[in-house]
């Protein structure tokens, strides 16, 4: 018989089979594919149903391309296995809140799953036709529906027009117990007082052990608000064999790995820069994948030039070590030409364990018309949970620049400008200083021993002053050194016979915000009251007092 192509049978079976390859592509390409709504959920209960109108204008990614819904709210989106599909919350909406108390504006792509990871890596889930429900807030709405016991996330009282973020450096348990000390150190002081809209922890979201992301997540969700997360190193599935498959188990809990998220003042993306490589030393690097660069450059094409960005991960854009390359220095570079149109950029970085401002230059690679300021942010564990105990049984948890542990804030105004500060757990609101200086001296003698400030947020180039009792305010000299407060508690872990904490306070190192200024000997005999004052340059002045006694000494 003639084959159908009118050449020999086989070459008419081929032509068949590769019209039914072709076909197979065609209906794969078209598989492949991710499709749906984003509704205005009127009824708040979290479902995008099909009486709810869609919502037009709405950006959707699927981690590499951003489309916008029509007019009918819908969507359509090339897709790949391991893809996620996620609307970017737009200003003046929410999204649903789930079962572990964390936003859910994401579908994950892996039909077929993962498996043999330890910590289970990401279940099958097939995002090709899903609707996303989003609420639009009024005044307070949006946060009264993520309360979980009915409170708001701010004190009435506080409640101003300017957009408020809790930010996270670290929270890094290492085990159940430290998942206590969070939620004690941490937390509880926050619940019903916080004025934060939504929060955001900069990675290191546990210490190696993934199975703790459910207690964490119970204790941050306390606080009522939507809360973001940008994968660290100690998040990774350290058994995978890819980067690409690195972060299944951080996934299938917190969703992409890298989206943004809008508010009216500004515009969030968090990204995941940490490039695992397994089987080589170090394991890690910072940097950024081209999936990654394919997003920025769709997501970005789409804002004006004088909207404020924040770009929020977890390794440091900047080399700590100078001559140690962190991050990959092509990566920052392609980065910042991607940013470089822009004008009010702020980045959040942690990972270090001490807190820092930097701010990047030409010798940098940034050619904007102003520096661009990264704030490397201190960790909310602090030194990892240790430390020696307190009457609560809470670690000290001292970072290694003198910084006690806690949480920062920033706060945005509607015309993009922000401010920082930072906050000491369990401390008081105008906690912005710690000193460090002699008991007694003798009157008469060298003087040379100093008071040492150290100012939490200090940055290079700030006015901090100092006097004694009610004399002339002195300029202080800013000197790079370890805080000897630390280097003190340093002395007594060698000295005492068995330990204060699971772990002792770590080595004093330099830091990057202190101050000196050596105390008078030639005063009166007796205790002299000693008063530091910084000006903060997004808080304003900020004080703090100690004293120290002149004795004489008979021969």
């Amino acid at each position: 018989m003639r084959g159908v192509s009118g050449g020999s049978g086989w070459g008419g079976w081929r032509s068949i089979l590769f019209g039914l390859s072709l076909l197979g592509l065609v209906e794969s390409a078209w598989a492949l594919t991710a499709s749906g709504r984003v509704v205005d959920d009127r009824d708040a209960d979290g479902r995008a149903e099909r009486d709810e109108p869609g919502l037009p204008g709405v950006k959707v990614s699927n981690g590499r391309e951003v489309v916008v819904t029509d007019a009918a709210g819908r969507y359509r989106l090339a897709i790949r296995d391991n893809d996620t599909v996620f609307v970017i919350k737009p200003a003046g909406f929410a999204v649903p809140r789930g079962a572990d108390g964390l936003p859910q504006f994401w579908r994950h792509h892996r039909p077929g799953g993962s498996t043999g990871l330890r910590y289970g890596g990401m279940p099958a889930s097939d995002a090709r036709h899903h609707d996303f429900a989003l609420t639009a807030e009024t005044a307070r709405a949006g946060r009264d529906a993520w309360s979980a016991d009915g409170s708001t996330g701010a004190d009435p009282a506080t409640a101003d027009d300017d957009l408020h973020v809790l930010v996270f450096g670290d929270p890094q348990p290492k085990t159940r117990i430290d998942v206590d000390h969070y939620a004690r150190d941490i937390i509880a002081p926050l619940i019903g007082r916080h004025p934060g809209r939504f929060g955001i922890s900069l990675g290191d979201i546990v210490h190696d052990d993934l199975s703790l992301y459910p207690a964490l997540n119970q204790a941050t969700t306390a606080l009522g608000v939507p809360w973001l997360h940008a994968a660290g190193n100690h998040d990774l599935d350290f058994d995978a064999g890819s980067d690409a498959e690195s972060l299944l188990s951080f996934r299938a809990t917190f969703g992409p790995d890298t989206f943004a998220w809008e508010e009216a003042a500004a515009s969030f993306i968090v990204l995941d820069d940490v490039i695992y490589r397994p089987g080589e030393t170090p394991a890690y690097v910072g940097g950024l994948r081209p999936d990654q660069f394919a997003f920025l450059e769709s997501y970005l094409s789409g804002l004006a030039p004088d909207r404020r960005i924040v770009i929020a991960a977890h390794i440091p854009l900047f080399d700590p070590i100078p001559g140690v390359a962190s991050f990959r220095a092509e990566d920052r570079q392609r980065l910042f030409a991607v940013l470089r149109p822009f004008h009010k950029v702020l980045l959040l970085t942690a990972h270090g364990h001490v807190q820092r401002h930097y701010f990047h230059g030409p010798a940098d690679g940034w050619q904007g018309g102003a520096p661009l300021h990264e704030y490397n942010v201190g960790a909310t564990c602090g030194s990892w949970w240790n430390g020696p105990l307190d009457a609560e049984g809470i670690p000290d948890a001292t970072m290694a620049d003198g910084t006690p542990n806690g949480h920062a804030i920033l706060t945005i105004t509607a015309d993009g400008g922000y401010r920082l500060r930072w906050q000491v757990a369990r401390g008081a609101d105008d906690d912005a200083i710690a000193l460090y200086a002699p008991k007694v001296l003798r009157r008469g003698g060298w003087p040379g021993v100093p008071v040492v400030a150290n100012v939490f947020m200090g940055v290079e180039g700030d006015r901090v002053e100092a006097r004694i009792d009610d004399g002339p305010w002195l300029p202080m000299t800013r000197i790079v050194a370890p805080d000897p407060r630390l280097l003190a508690e340093n002395l007594i872990d060698d000295r005492v016979d068995a330990l204060r904490g699971y772990e002792r306070l770590p080595q004093a190192v330099a830091s990057s915000h202190l101050w000196r200024l050596p105390l008078p000997t030639d005063l009166a005999l007796g205790e002299h009251r000693i008063e530091v004052r910084a000006f903060d340059r997004w808080q304003g002045e900020r004080r703090a007092t100690a004293v120290y006694r002149l004795d004489d000494y008979g021969r």
